[in-house]
């Protein structure tokens, strides 16, 4: 009951949206999924590409999110974002599906969809961490669930590699969330996408839009003002909220990838 619930939950958001942008007849296949890590600036993206003409946002859809822990195959994965299709009357546009776990299933979230398009919105982990932790959703002792009825607090997600699922528990709040963001990146750039995927980063989001329009063959104009609402004003937040053990525990599980993406580690910031 509960699952039917979600879908017509879900449906009538779709159709809501859907019907502002006046579907066209039959079947759009070039959805867009975007993802990246939480708090890395994919819901503002998603809604971004969802407002433009054409296009129609589903948000994060809970029947999808709560699949994914299990490992969908592109089969499951169709046969959920069709349901939610239908229900909200949005065959004739283009879907734009946000939920940021879809990282950990791209490939077959791409296979289900072959003439979709995935966008990554990737963003300095350090930064993440700060907004993670704000929202508590990996604080040791956080009570609740999320809308797909998974826990919050410290328990090992399913993206976590197995011989460390009780090490994930015993870390600092900041090194969890850290661990969740080199996670997450490192599942969308391991992903064999290739070129249809396209990687933008959270700093430059202000000056993306003609790259963004000519990727997913959008209006140029409408992009641009979409990609407007933008504001920076977050970024760097790091350096004045994360405490030096923060920052080490955040470089000690991420460093790395930090390094390898250019974001500067600490030791090196001028």
């Amino acid at each position: 009951m509960s699952a039917l619930l979600d879908y017509c939950t879900a449906g009538a958001r779709v159709a809501e949206r859907a019907l502002v942008q006046r579907p066209r007849l039959g079947r759009e296949e070039r959805l867009v999924f975007v993802v990246g890590c939480p708090r890395s600036g994919t819901t503002f993206v998603g809604r971004a590409i969802g407002g433009l003409p054409d296009f129609v946002d589903f948000g994060e859809v809970t029947p999808w999110k709560a699949a994914l822990p299990s490992g969908p195959s592109a089969e499951e994965l169709r046969r959920i974002l069709e349901r939610i299709r239908r229900i909200g009357l949005a065959w004739g546009l283009r879907g734009v599906e946000q939920t940021p776990e879809t990282a950990h299933v791209l490939d077959a979230a791409l296979e289900a969809y072959p003439e979709a398009l995935a966008v990554h919105v990737l963003r300095d982990g350090r930064d993440v961490v700060c907004s993670l932790l704000e929202r508590g959703w990996l604080n040791a002792g956080a009570e609740g669930k999320d809308d797909a009825r998974q826990p919050y607090g410290s328990e090992p997600r399913f993206w976590v590699e197995p011989e460390r699922r009780q090490e994930f528990a015993q870390v600092s709040d900041a090194r969890r969330c850290a661990w969740a963001w080199r996670r997450y990146v490192e599942a969308v750039r391991g992903a064999g996408a290739g070129d249809r995927l396209l990687e933008i980063r959270y700093e430059s989001l202000a000056g993306v839009a003609d790259e963004l329009a000519a990727f997913l063959r959008a209006n140029v104009t409408s992009t641009h003002r979409a990609m407007d609402g933008f504001r920076d004003s977050s970024i760097g937040r790091w350096r004045k909220e994360l405490t030096p053990e923060q920052i080490a525990d955040v470089e000690a599980e991420a460093g790395p990838l930090l390094t390898e993406l250019g974001y500067t580690r600490s030791g090196d910031a001028s």
